[in-house]
């Protein structure tokens, strides 16, 4: 039975995630959710008492996926721990290149709902809190100064919102030039782009 219900919140909760980043939370209603994961209403209702909780559980998920894949994909970068810092503006590069990317889901479901739903408003602010850890992390690791890791990530959500806007993936290598300008700067060398 906990099987079928997992399974039941996945399909949900996929569903809500490709109709909501894709079209947007406030153009997305719970009947087409329904309808796109082929769980009937009531059980939607059941597992998401309001759209505000589907939409905080989508946002959750996606959360948890983002990090460990950008994790993953930094780890797995040769070379010294400044690579890893770079290799967060490749995965970057990665995922706008995506032929469905639409900038980040946590920016644009706050944009759409942040000041009228809290859930919504502590997701997306949990979401950027937990990136800027990650990144104060690799800045640690690679024995810069803790304050580029808040420049870093300044960089990286520029990136993201310029990336969506102009529908071309070069912002992320624009901020990797630009990142590693001040891993050079914090380091007191000046040396060519990574």
């Amino acid at each position: 039975m906990r099987v079928d219900l997992e399974a039941t919140r996945e399909r949900v909760l996929d569903a809500a995630e490709e109709l909501y980043y894709g079209r947007g939370v406030q153009a997305v209603g719970m009947d087409s959710v329904r309808t796109a994961s082929g769980v009937s209403l009531k059980r939607l209702y059941q597992l998401y008492p309001s759209k505000a909780a589907l939409v905080e559980a989508y946002l959750r998920r996606r959360d948890a996926r983002l990090l460990d894949g950008l994790a993953r994909y930094v780890e797995a970068a040769p070379g010294p721990p400044e690579e890893r810092v770079a290799a967060v503006f490749d995965w970057l590069y990665e995922w706008f290149s995506e032929p469905d990317y639409r900038g980040c889901a946590f920016i644009n479901s706050y944009g759409e709902l942040g000041a009228t739903t809290p859930e919504v408003a502590a997701a997306a602010r949990a979401h950027k809190e937990a990136f800027q850890r990650y990144l104060a992390g690799l800045v640690e690791a690679a024995d810069l100064p803790a304050a580029l890791a808040a420049q870093l990530a300044l960089l990286a959500e520029g990136a993201i919102t310029t990336a969506a806007i102009s529908g071309t993936p070069e912002p992320a290598r624009q901020a990797r030039a630009a990142a590693r300008v001040l891993m050079d700067a914090a380091r007191g060398a000046v040396g060519p782009p990574l």
